[in-house]
């Protein structure tokens, strides 16, 4: 069981660090899952670029070390209210299934610097 935390504790410190979560699991039906961890922040996403393949659902849990932030991304349904500071994690899915650059930004008017806030979600086709 220590072995499991550890190599767990492992996986979630290289997703902070590069963006991209390390471990890509099968699920059940067979298309690949990822889980990436992103913090807002003074008019920021960290981090603000994220890569995946097409098909992968992708797992994204958001906290604020600051105020209350919003996360949409554009061209999807997702847009949800990421609570502010020690309030907990909003945790939201998406499956992209086209190759390409999907622009996330921050949703709800966070400060001067909020037109600042966006990142990409970067899709590539395993193909």
């Amino acid at each position: 069981m220590t072995r499991v935390f550890l190599l767990l504790a492992g996986l979630g410190l290289a997703s902070l660090t590069t963006g991209v979560a390390p471990s890509r699991a099968q699920s059940a039906g067979g298309g690949a899952k990822q889980t990436v961890d992103i913090i807002a922040e003074r008019f920021s996403f960290t981090p603000s670029e994220v890569k995946t393949r097409t098909g992968t659902t992708l797992t994204i849990r958001l906290t604020s070390d600051d105020t209350a932030h919003g996360f949409r991304i554009i061209g999807s349904n997702v847009n949800v209210e990421i609570p502010k500071r020690s309030r907990g994690t909003t945790t939201v899915t998406f499956t992209p299934e086209k190759a390409g650059r999907y622009t996330f930004e921050c949703s709800q008017l966070c400060g001067a610097g909020h037109s600042f806030m966006r990142g990409e979600i970067v899709v590539e086709d395993p193909k």
